[in-house]
């Protein structure tokens, strides 16, 4: 029986001018100005060498949350490679989303773009696939592409981070180099906003070891910045639009959150009751930064106990949520995790869902919390873990993976008050006591500066300054790792 063809309602021809179209480098050698206005965010400097690595036969898979950049990075590699001499039409960009290349294969659309340029040796072409989760089975057409034209690099790009992961893991392996664009970090706002003016290079002297740290000119301009990253600072369209910023939720909840638990493919991991979904992450947002247990959950959200993990496993793959798991006094892990903390990967999601957040706002804390949780997630080679015990609690512990020992403990304050009173900081002190630590750090609002506490050195730090180092670090750290 002979196999039935998916019909295009389009012609050649219609597609063909389409193609030329979505890359007007073919005419003018520069990609459109819409793009080329925007800064680049500083992750750029880690995907272009992957993508200008010729010398592998892999494809680059762009993945990430809704409107991080996604798109826009695609385009200023276009106009990097135009810029180091690569032929204008050996570039091609393809926004898979289109209805017109419904249900066209990866392989006859680079055909259509070898005849619209007269380029026909595939040999040396660069080829961007964008929103790639809208075409079906889509990573066994890049595998073909891959084996097919070693000679030519694809890059692919999606939204549905979930399902594009897992995609990636099932089927490209030794074909597909994963590449996750996060939310911005505050470094990034800091540097997109062009107030890297607020920001000068210091040192800090902690945990026995003069470390690289920053100082501020005007701590007070860099908090009120703090406080815009936290409530829209994730996303770069936002940061720079104050009509958006007016109204967050239709913003950014329509197009971010309901896109992501309504559309992106939860049904691959048996998620039938959207709604629920939905419902569940909703709590989550509002306690961001709270512990919690399965049957805590359960009762705030409504939903059954057998399917809360399958909800969280999901959530955590769409980069929503980050679940943090917890150490006692003794730095021992439980034996059975009932209890942990959810924070937001971006701070902005809860603005989104609820309202933007004032300096005095109760939940200022718990979001300042999440914001700095938010900086380490960045780095997918650290888990962070908390301490709690009956009596006690410590923000955020690094351990040893090999020791399993602390390294170092944090407590995330937006207050002045333990600066001027740190033997109020009985848990953390007592922490550091049980694990023989002789210092830790501790986050304010303005102060900076060190003070002793039963031979212990308490460094005092202001919250935005450290989510700013973070962020700087861990991008330092990425490019040295690459």
């Amino acid at each position: 029986m002979a196999k039935t063809k998916h019909l295009n309602p389009f012609s050649e021809t219609l597609i063909t001018e389409r193609l030329r179209f979505e890359n007007p480098w073919w005419i003018d050698e520069r990609t459109e100005e819409e793009y080329n206005n925007k800064p680049r965010r500083l992750y750029f400097n880690l995907f272009y060498p992957l993508v200008e690595d010729t010398t592998v036969n892999r494809a680059v898979v762009l993945m990430g949350p809704r409107r991080v950049g996604k798109t826009v990075m695609m385009h200023h590699t276009v106009q990097q490679l135009l810029n180091d001499g690569v032929p204008a039409k050996k570039i091609c960009f393809i926004n898979i989303e289109n209805p017109i290349y419904n249900n066209i294969p990866l392989e006859q659309l680079f055909t259509y773009a070898r005849k619209a340029t007269v380029e026909n040796d595939p040999k040396g072409w660069f080829v961007f696939f964008d929103e790639i989760q809208y075409l079906r089975d889509w990573e066994v057409h890049v595998k073909v592409l891959v084996d097919s034209y070693p000679k030519t690099k694809f890059i692919v790009s999606g939204s549905a981070a979930a399902a594009l992961k897992l995609a990636s893991n099932e089927s490209g392996a030794g074909r597909f180099t994963d590449f996750m664009l996060p939310p911005l970090t505050f470094n990034e706002y800091i540097a997109l906003k062009g107030l890297q003016h607020l920001i000068v290079p210091s040192s800090l002297q902690w945990n026995g070891n003069v470390t690289k740290f920053y100082s501020s000119i005007n701590i007070k301009e860099l908090n009120r910045h703090f406080i815009d990253y936290i409530n829209f600072g994730g996303y770069p369209e936002v940061i720079f639009s104050e009509q958006i910023q007016s109204n967050p939720g239709r913003y950014i909840r329509s197009d971010i959150v309901d896109k992501v638990l309504l559309r992106d493919l939860p049904s691959l991991y048996g998620i039938q009751d959207v709604q629920e979904l939905n419902s569940l992450f909703t709590t989550l947002a509002y306690h961001s930064g709270n512990e919690v247990s399965m049957e805590s959950l359960c009762k705030a959200s409504g939903v059954e106990k057998y399917l809360l993990k399958k909800y969280l496993d999901y959530l955590e793959a769409a980069f929503l949520i980050r679940i943090i798991h917890r150490i006692d006094d003794n730095a021992k892990k439980f034996k059975r995790a009932n209890f942990y903390k959810i924070y937001l990967t971006n701070p902005s999601l809860r603005s989104a869902l609820f309202s933007p957040l004032q300096l005095t706002d109760e939940a200022i804390g718990n979001m300042v919390e999440t914001a700095i949780f938010a900086q380490w997630m960045h780095r997918d080679w650290f888990t962070p873990w908390y301490a709690r015990w009956n009596n006690g609690e410590v923000d955020m512990v690094g351990l040893d993976d090999k020791k399993f020992k602390p390294q170092w403990a944090l407590e995330i304050k937006w207050s002045n008050r333990f600066y001027n009173e740190p033997g109020e900081l009985k848990s953390l002190l007592q922490f550091c006591e049980n694990n023989k630590m002789n210092s830790a750090l501790i986050t304010t609002i303005d102060r900076e500066g060190m003070r002793e506490q039963k031979g212990i050195e308490l460094t005092f730090v202001p919250a935005s300054l450290y989510a700013y180092v973070v962020g700087s670090n861990t991008l330092e750290q990425k490019i040295k790792k690459r």
